[in-house]
């Protein structure tokens, strides 16, 4: 009788076990549906890495959460950049070129769970308050091809284990794999429409959709705004030299020269023709001089080469504006945007009336 009623409690507290375990899954399940709805609807990129970083780490009690993300031609980087978003600073956000230089045992197909190794984890968990005692990495997988991989990390060495189960963190990062994958290719059709085709920088639509945005800022926190005019001087005689194909060479050559000068709070674009247009946001007009000048010494001093391999010197003229939004507190932000554009084309025009090959200011209104 006693042996029955000690197997009766035994059995008792055995299934007591298994109903804990099953409410903890469902509830687990539950908070999972509700985090694959939020990433199904999210509206950009960035607040869909927000998620991943954040609302992923608070909704599961994980101590640490950092995403690796493969991004070769600096493509994700500059969408994030272009939403002027500060997630693309944050240190649990991590690039890089292609799966040989993703950190060790990330570019697997398949999750690795398993006590935290500080040679193997420490550069994916770098805000961690203090050591973790056990990681999960996730790969992000599409098409049998590693996208990146979602790195979860816990002060419990019990959290994740080598040998545990993973049929919801292997459904969660396929949801996180395809929500990474439609975001991505929004912000392709977004660009297409932005971009220009021969230079691959911004066009002019996007430049003129831009400028209306940083005086905004600019006026909100009162600093300058600077714009250049740069025109590559006597194209018209490089086209009609070495033909169109070599001066198309020489624009994209260019480009990519203005491009490399560039911070990453500059915006260049196509503005038309052999004509290129660069917003320096919060620089005041001696500093846009300045860049000016590199710009043009760079230039000068990296001639190009047409379709024939034949050196083409190459030459720009560059014209600066200044806008100060605080002494022109009547004019509405469409009226700076225009005069900060006039007076950068008038520069210009001065600057290729004075012999070309130079820089002309025109800030003393401001």
């Amino acid at each position: 009788m006693l042996d029955d009623s000690h197997s009766r409690r035994s059995l008792q507290r055995q299934l007591k076990v298994l109903l804990d375990e099953a409410r903890r899954n469902e509830d687990k399940l539950q908070r999972l549906q509700a985090l694959e709805l939020l990433l199904l609807g999210a509206e950009s990129l960035s607040e869909l890495i927000d998620m991943l970083l954040h609302r992923y780490r608070e909704d599961f009690g994980l101590d640490a959460v950092s995403l690796v993300l493969i991004d070769p031609h600096y493509e994700i980087r500059r969408f994030l950049e272009d939403e002027n978003s500060s997630i693309a600073n944050n240190a649990n956000l991590i690039f890089r070129i292609d799966c040989d230089a993703m950190p060790e045992n990330t570019s697997s197909l398949f999750p690795s769970l398993g006590a935290y190794h500080a040679r193997q984890h420490a550069e994916l968990f770098k805000l961690a308050h203090k050591e973790l005692n056990s990681v999960a990495l996730l790969p992000l997988v599409r098409q049998g091809r590693v996208i990146g991989c979602l790195n979860l990390g816990s002060h419990d060495s019990r959290r994740f284990v080598n040998g545990s189960g993973t049929d919801l963190l292997e459904r969660l990062t396929a949801i996180v794999s395809i929500c990474l994958e439609n975001t991505l290719n929004v912000e392709r059709l977004k660009h297409t429409g932005l971009t220009d085709g021969l230079t691959a920088v911004n066009n002019r639509r996007f430049f003129d959709q831009r400028i209306h945005e940083e005086v905004e800022r600019a006026r909100r926190h009162q600093n300058p705004l600077s714009c250049l005019f740069i025109d590559l001087d006597y194209f018209k005689k490089i086209n009609d030299e070495h033909g169109h194909q070599s001066g198309d060479k020489v624009l994209r050559e260019v480009a990519g020269l203005l491009n490399e000068q560039m911070r990453r709070s500059d915006i260049l674009a196509r503005y038309g023709g052999e004509e290129f247009a660069i917003l320096l946001c919060n620089t005041n007009l001696d500093a846009a001089e300045e860049i000016a000048e590199r710009l043009r010494l760079t230039i000068q001093a990296s001639p190009q080469s047409g379709i024939n391999h034949e050196e083409i010197p190459v030459t720009v003229s560059i014209g600066v504006a200044t806008t100060l939004p605080e002494k022109d507190a009547q004019a509405d932000n469409q009226q700076l945007a225009d005069r900060l554009i006039a007076r950068a084309d008038e520069a210009l025009y001065e600057a290729k009336k004075a012999g070309r090959n130079r820089i002309h200011l025109l800030g003393d209104k401001y």
